[in-house]
């Protein structure tokens, strides 16, 4: 039953993108996030239902008058330099095959990230895409989130199977970074059952992510909450909050919770810590040594052998900053530290024009992605998510946001009044 049912809304949205080409980012997005097909059991498993929404979408490009040219400015420009630093390293990879065939899928993920910022054209349809996200991640937060509760935290939650976010601290830092996207979405809804189901999502989603029993999620979650407090014009208030909802949390978790945590600070005595460790210091000699870095795919045992100082210890970096290094040299985490920086300062930008109207959307989505982006950058101290979707979609929507607001006139004032809510 769902593989009829999913193969009947792939198939079934096919017309409609191409109608309106945008439809198909919004398709795209769904499966990309929720991979609705690998939940069932039978032939809609495997289908590539992804390509098929691609091919279609790029056929309704042909003759859409809904796209527009992309915006350019640093952030893009950097963006691009990126994607081409990243050829030029897997041209000069250690292992060509495997690495082309990784960037091969990555630039499929850029592609569509690309067509994005030429189709989403106002608030509308980037509300929509924010939607599409957080509804296909809030499946799994807040059935992982009731999960946790019926079992007393017992377990750990996982996401969807086959995905970059199946493992329980992919999908953690992934719940963190839609969480603050949920809270736009709250602010920006005029119906009153809308918003009862947003809190419930933001309650369960929070609870899933300490149910996932991911230490990179707790280094996630301090750096959000240290974010908060730090912003925050009640800071007693906050930080009595902070504390009690602390408290709470510990007294609630099983013991198995607490053990996991605890190890973070003996880290020396962990063999997972200590074979990232020794994997961000193969990172460090690869870039040393390879301008362009060993490409992608090159954890090997033979790549360690020369550059890591215990070449038996194979590990992958669970970094976003050292799988690029490793990945791309110096010169790649260079690139990928500015993106991040670049769209940094243009959320704070769009801040800055809006403080003194706060509650305007502009200036809450504006301050929710940077706190998106601090869950991201955070948790991705011990993630390998360099190269998953949703990131680059939350640059896009700044971007996005940005040439909205001050490119266009009538739909900057319409944004910073409120006056497109979601009903």
């Amino acid at each position: 039953m769902r593989d009829i049912l999913v193969t009947l809304l792939v198939f079934g949205s096919l017309p409609f993108i191409l109608r309106h080409a945008y439809i198909g980012v919004l398709v795209w997005s769904w499966l990309s996030y929720m991979n609705p097909h690998r939940l069932s059991w039978g032939f809609a498993y495997s289908m590539p239902f992804a390509q098929i929404v691609a091919v279609i979408l790029f056929i309704s490009l042909l003759f859409s008058n809904e796209k527009q040219k992309p915006p350019i400015n640093s952030t893009v420009v950097v963006w691009f330099v990126f994607i081409l630093w990243m050829a030029i390293a897997t041209f000069n990879a250690q292992y060509s095959d495997p690495a082309m065939d990784m960037y091969l899928q990555i630039l499929k993920v850029q592609v569509m990230t690309f067509l994005t910022l030429i189709l989403i054209t106002d608030e509308k349809k980037l509300n929509q895409l924010i939607w599409v996200i957080v509804a296909s991640i809030g499946f799994f937060s807040v059935k992982g989130g009731i999960f946790t509760l019926l079992t007393g935290g017992a377990f750990r939650v996982y996401g969807p199977p086959s995905s970059n976010i199946a493992e329980n601290n992919a999908l953690a830092v992934a719940v963190l970074m839609v969480i603050p996207l949920m809270v736009y979405l709250y602010h920006i809804s005029s119906n009153k059952w809308v918003r009862y189901g947003l809190i419930f999502s933001i309650t369960m989603s929070l609870v899933s992510v300490i149910g996932s029993q991911s230490r990179g999620a707790v280094i996630a979650v301090l750096g959000v909450g240290l974010f908060f407090w730090l912003k925050t014009k009640t800071k007693i208030a906050s930080g009595l909050a902070i504390i009690f909802f602390a408290s709470l949390l510990f007294t609630f978790m099983p013991e198995s919770w607490h053990e996991r945590v605890e190890s973070i600070y003996s880290y020396q005595e962990d063999e997972s810590a200590m074979s990232r460790i020794n994997s961000w210091q193969y990172s460090i000699n690869v870039a040393n040594d390879r301008l362009t870095g060993g490409g992608l795919q090159s954890w090997s045992k033979e790549m360690f052998a020369l550059y890591a100082p215990n070449p038996d210890s194979v590990f992958v970096a669970h970094s976003i900053y050292f799988s690029v290094l490793a990945d791309h040299g110096w010169p790649g985490l260079i690139l990928f530290l500015s993106i991040l920086g670049l769209t940094w300062r243009s959320l704070s930008k769009v801040i800055s024009r809006t403080k003194d109207i706060e509650g305007s959307p502009p200036n809450l989505l504006a301050r929710m992605l940077q706190v998106s982006l601090i869950a991201y950058m955070f948790g991705g101290l011990f993630l390998s998510l360099s190269y998953f979707d949703l990131p680059w979609h939350l640059i896009t929507m700044a971007i996005l946001l940005v040439r909205l607001f001050t490119n266009d006139e009538a739909s900057s004032s319409n944004m910073l009044h409120g006056r497109v809510p979601i009903k």
